[in-house]
């Protein structure tokens, strides 16, 4: 697409040179394993409509090699930076360090442990020649083994949200947004989700882009499974309670209707469906119990190994 006054994004007419700088952010705890994988695909970005001006990586309270790592990095390519945490504060802390730190005004999270496709970052970036849209989500992608219940599993969830999202735009894992806000909730254990009512109270709406893919690794074992689950809803439940806003993917309603639409005529998914849904429900219900009982503070949460190989 040629950046030229009178060019057609999704049928919005750019009344200017389509030229988006953005800073992407990159929050890491102990990812050492993982953090030269996705800075190197962040470097080999193909991008002809925005302009990647910075990447800060946020290293909180890392005990292992990350920051090494990303000093190699930095040492190597003067736009990224390294900023450090010498405590780990959780993610949501992290997100407002960075948020302190950039230059430009379109900003991207990207997961220490995820994998964007060759194109994303324009993809997420693009939407925003309309000026009504102030935050975009990407699409997940599991790389688990979809033949084994685990990966299935976690490939039903992410369908679902993506159902749920060409609907009722739902943000998670990749998302880049205006710097309409200095600061997100400290406490939230869902900082993605915590930043929707920020965008929607200033009159913004959200785009969700399944072009924009970036490829994770979900939970592999039932307890790992469990836990993230439990850690998520009880997030959800509390933003609603402090913030009056739930995302689309807490109603049951539009599960189900993203149910209806995944449905595939195979045994597995006959056979292993229930499972899941009944794991899912269980796994709110914990989280129903932390939030209730107000015992277990989920802002620092607790690694998911499992989650860290790609």
């Amino acid at each position: 697409m040629e950046s030229e006054t009178g060019n057609m994004l999704n049928g919005f007419t750019a009344p200017f040179q389509l030229d988006f700088h953005c800073s992407i952010g990159v929050m890491a705890y102990n990812e050492a394993g993982n953090i030269a994988k996705t800075l190197q695909k962040l470097l080999e970005q193909r991008t002809t409509t925005c302009v990647i001006e910075e990447i800060l990586v946020v290293a909180s309270g890392c005990t292992d090699d990350t920051e090494a790592i990303v000093r190699d990095f930095c040492a190597k390519y003067p736009h990224i930076r390294l900023i450090t945490q010498a405590k780990r504060e959780g993610k949501s802390s992290a997100v407002n360090v960075f948020l302190s730190n950039v230059k430009t005004d379109i900003l991207v999270l990207v997961g220490a442990d995820t994998i964007p496709a060759p194109d994303t970052i324009q993809r997420m970036v693009e939407p925003f020649i309309d000026p009504d849209i102030g935050m975009t989500g990407g699409r997940p992608i599991p790389l688990n083994d979809p033949q084994t219940f685990m990966g299935f599993t976690v490939h039903l969830l992410w369908e679902l949200h993506h159902q749920v999202a060409l609907r009722t735009p739902k943000m998670g894992e990749l998302i880049a947004f205006r710097r309409i806000f200095q600061r997100i909730p400290v406490m939230s254990a869902v900082d993605d989700a915590a930043m929707e009512p920020l965008v929607f109270g200033q009159g913004y709406r959200l785009s969700y882009v399944p072009e924009a893919v970036v490829y994770n690794r979900g939970p592999q074992t039932l307890k790992d499974f469990l836990k993230q689950r439990r850690r998520i809803y009880s997030g959800h439940l509390k933003m609603r309670q402090t913030l009056g806003y739930q995302v689309s993917t807490v109603s049951t309603s539009h599960i189900l209707l993203a149910l209806l639409h995944a449905w595939q005529w195979n045994w597995r998914f006959i056979l292993w469906t229930p499972a899941v849904i009944a794991l899912e429900v269980y796994g709110r219900f914990l989280g129903w119990v932390d939030w209730k009982n107000k015992k277990k503070n989920h802002a620092v949460w607790e690694r998911i190994d499992t989650t860290k190989v790609l």
